[in-house]
């Protein structure tokens, strides 16, 4: 990570085993030393019986917890007590520039309390540090929230702890290197400073990720609804999400497109058919679930499976290669994925659907692209059921509003957007591995120059 900074020209022997050097001007300190005296120094959030549901007020004093330290915004939450019950509370209080450390779940997360926090308390989950003059509170959450030696330190000391997260205890314990207040300042100007600049480019890529992602999307909608000749011409379809079609295309239905034997579109079995008692290990039959349709993705060894006497009493939800498989129930719902060929026999279950389209006029793959674009406009909204959780009905799918070009057409269609969706893919994989790779520079830029490997003491911005 040196490369193009410089090394602090004289080392020691830090004397801890986690950290072999030393700047010579440093010291590690434990945070137990780094406290103010007392109770002030460190404080644990009240008990679950101080702090109840029912002394929760609709507008009072704050009560902070971990989802402000997580999300690091400490305008979060709807809790708050009365000034009453404050006074009871206030050595529970978070003021500003103290550090809040979660203790629980996502354990070691941590935050400074900013200036314009509104007055409040912390919660059984927290734990409230006041440092003294020997550490700024900012380097404190860096060394706490950035760095892989100190994260270490606290996943080492925990293993070894009754009590399941973060204590008073363990924070106590863990060694910090720190240099001057003087160097300490430098060292967070410096951070800032490199740190945003990866931030910038971090949110650059991501902006970048949206933007092509959006665009795929509108190739897509493009190709399946308008066609590739930009010069065809055009008529209304009647249909809202669909607008204007190419004037050869067939405004149809989704039941005028499946196909023509028996079994061609079929849901699952009814819940009481298709029970966790059914299942068996390395049974002949698989079972198809909705991950399939909303994810893409199979792995036949961990699909659960049922013998072939029990898909004798549900063969009527038999699918098969080639087969759109649709979410059929929750928010996903209306997603969907092409079958491919399976080793053994299959069923769906009863949170998805399974189209088998008339192959003699249909592209199965341009059907799978036009229903995710219907999918995305809204398209199977209408006639949801909502009584519990959104789920679509065989009736409300067999009169979707579809398209029928010609099968050629469909096909090269189909193939455009492959093409295109493979060019995309690139692209925005190549922004992932920058900003995967742009976290991994900025964590170790961080742990370097907080550990003492960089020198930033002669750093300026200009």
């Amino acid at each position: 990570m040196t490369g193009r900074y410089k090394a602090y020209s004289e080392y020691k022997d830090s004397g801890v085993e986690w950290l072999k050097l030393l700047p010579s001007t440093w010291q590690v300190l434990k945070v137990k030393f780094l406290l103010k005296n007392g109770s002030e120094g460190i404080k644990i959030g009240p008990f679950g019986s101080a702090l109840k549901l029912e002394d929760m007020v609709e507008k009072g004093i704050r009560v902070y917890g971990q989802e402000n330290i997580i999300k690091r915004d400490f305008t979060l939450g709807k809790r708050f007590i009365s000034q009453t019950k404050y006074k009871d509370m206030k050595v529970y209080t978070a003021e500003a520039g103290d550090i809040l450390i979660t203790m629980m779940g996502t354990s070691g997360k941590c935050q400074v309390v900013p200036e314009n926090a509104d007055l409040g308390i912390i919660d059984s989950h927290l734990l409230k540090l006041r440092t003294n003059s020997k550490i700024l509170p900012e380097l404190f959450r860096l060394l706490v929230d950035e760095a892989q030696e100190i994260k270490d330190q606290i996943s080492k000391q925990g293993k070894g702890s009754i009590m399941l997260g973060l204590n008073s205890s363990i924070v106590k314990e863990l060694e910090f290197p720190l240099p001057s207040i003087e160097e300490q300042t430098q060292i967070l100007c410096f951070l800032d400073h490199e740190t945003a600049k990866i931030d910038d480019l971090i949110a650059k890529q991501e902006k970048l990720i949206e933007l092509l992602k959006e665009k795929r999307q509108a190739v897509i909608s493009h190709a399946v609804t308008k066609g590739l000749n930009p010069d065809s011409p055009m008529k209304n379809s009647g249909v809202v999400w669909l607008g204007e079609v190419p004037e050869h295309w067939v405004v149809c239905c989704l039941k005028h497109i499946k196909g023509k034997e028996k079994g061609s579109f079929v849901d699952g079995p009814f819940g009481s058919n298709l029970k966790s008692e059914h299942f068996v290990d390395d049974g002949d039959v698989y079972v198809i679930e909705s991950n399939f349709a909303t994810t893409g993705m199979l792995d036949t060894s961990k699909l659960k499976t049922i013998s072939v006497a029990h898909f004798e009493t549900i063969s009527r939800s038999e699918t098969k290669e080639g087969a759109i498989i649709l979410a059929k129930i929750g928010a996903r719902y209306g997603m969907n994925s092409i079958l491919p060929c399976l080793p053994h026999k299959a069923v769906v279950s009863g949170n998805c659907l399974s189209l088998k389209i008339n192959e003699k006029t249909m592209d199965v793959l341009y059907c799978h692209q036009l229903l995710t674009h219907l999918k995305q406009e809204g398209a199977m909204d209408d006639g949801v059921n909502v009584t519990a959780q959104p789920a679509l009905s065989l009736g409300q799918l067999n009169n979707l509003p579809f398209l029928s070009p010609p099968q050629k057409e469909q096909s090269e269609i189909a193939s455009f957007i492959q093409q295109r969706d493979e060019s995309f893919s690139i692209l925005i994989n190549k922004a992932i591995k920058l900003i995967e790779l742009s976290k991994e520079r900025k964590t170790a830029l961080i742990s370097a120059v907080l550990t003492g490997k960089i020198d930033v003491l002669d750093w300026s911005t200009s």
